[in-house]
């Protein structure tokens, strides 16, 4: 099948955001944005590089934009993909065609593709140095285990254990979070790799 086969089957496929999903793609036409069709979605590029894509789930339909973290995000409507693993994607969420203002999704469109063609990335910061929080550092330093098994991860694990505590907002989260990392790290897994394995 082609992948304007594939694309039309997307958004013909019977579903409850069908008309959602359909009002997205009208608009995302109507800009210079070019359709195709990667990883079993609608995606939409410019000069080759993906700007967005149009998605329906179970109980929403939205726009994934892939480098959303450079959007001014005037409604403050974007939330962040999956905290850690795509930091320059954001998705705007929907839960019927009545929620699509039109001027507005084609102003977002339109940012999108001129921060493309600015050749806006988001680098990962791979040298950034890894700042442990003191709540986790006491947790070490009581406990050798944590400490061992921290320290036989890979820097990339152990920057999302420091981020996802330090992130935190309040101190009851910390203190929850710290409590999940070092249930992990006892197990001598890093944070996000039960979800790796799958």
């Amino acid at each position: 099948m082609k992948n304007q086969e594939k694309i039309e089957a997307y958004y013909s496929k019977e579903q409850p955001f069908k008309e959602g999903i359909g009002l997205l793609r009208e608009l995302a036409l109507k800009t210079e944005l070019n359709e195709t069709y990667k990883w079993g979605i609608p995606v939409y590029t410019i000069d080759n590089k993906n700007a967005l894509g149009i998605l329906a789930f179970k109980n929403h339909f939205g726009i994934w934009f892939y480098n959303g973290v450079f959007l001014k995000d005037p409604k403050e409507v974007l939330e962040n993909a999956q905290e850690g693993k795509t930091k320059a994607m954001r998705h705007w969420k929907f839960t019927s065609i009545s929620d699509i203002d039109k001027a507005t999704v084609l102003a977002y469109f339109q940012e999108a593709i001129d921060n493309q063609k600015k050749g806006l990335v988001l680098v990962p910061d791979k040298n950034k140095p890894i700042i442990i929080p003191p709540l986790f550092k006491k947790a070490m330093d009581s406990n050798k285990a944590i400490k061992t098994n921290f320290e036989s991860l890979t820097p990339y694990k152990q920057r999302e254990y420091c981020e996802y505590i330090s992130e935190a907002k309040q101190e009851k989260t910390k203190l929850s979070r710290l409590d999940k990392s070092v249930a992990l790290l006892l197990q001598g897994l890093g944070l996000h790799d039960k979800y790796r394995k799958g």
